[in-house]
């Protein structure tokens, strides 16, 4: 506000430009988780009794999508994912391979695969994926699926 009052708006409004993309990111991660708890189990992955999000302290693990079976801490994981809510980006080869590096660091015992879910604002491209994570857009599943829709609109 100091910026403002100073009549100073424009450095304001050049960190706010400078800043959209990381800030949209964050703030759209727990609406995406609870839209997740709404809507699922589906025919791609399980109900989850807790939607959230692990990392470590030092940050060298960050997973935005746990599906588990409790909190505060999981005896079992039951799906990861990313958030990858970028207007020219989609989530790629390299996204993935990051996802299933982290899953190898997890404190959870796996017992078992785990499914992989990209919540993105782009469409993947196919073309560029030898493995395809469930993959969920807001324009496209939407129009898809009702209950997708009806979840993230009451998000």
């Amino acid at each position: 506000m100091a910026e403002i009052e100073r009549m100073r708006g424009d450095l304001t409004l050049a960190r706010i430009k400078d800043q959209w993309t990381s800030w949209r990111g964050r703030a759209v991660e727990p609406l995406v988780r609870e839209s997740l708890a709404r809507i699922l189990p589906d025919d791609q992955l399980p109900a989850a009794p807790v939607v959230g999000a692990y990392w470590t302290r030092s940050n060298d693990v960050e997973i935005d999508l746990v599906g588990a079976d409790r909190e505060p801490v999981a005896k079992r994981l039951l799906f990861l994912g990313s958030i990858k809510w970028l207007e020219k980006t989609a989530f790629d080869n390299h996204d993935l391979a990051a996802l299933q590096s982290t899953e190898q660091r997890s404190p959870t015992t796996l017992s078992r695969w785990l499914p992989y879910l990209a919540m993105a604002l782009t469409a993947p491209d196919s073309r560029r994926h030898t493995a395809q994570p469930t993959c969920w857009q807001p324009g496209a599943t939407m129009a898809l699926d009702p209950s997708l829709r009806s979840a993230w609109l009451e998000a």
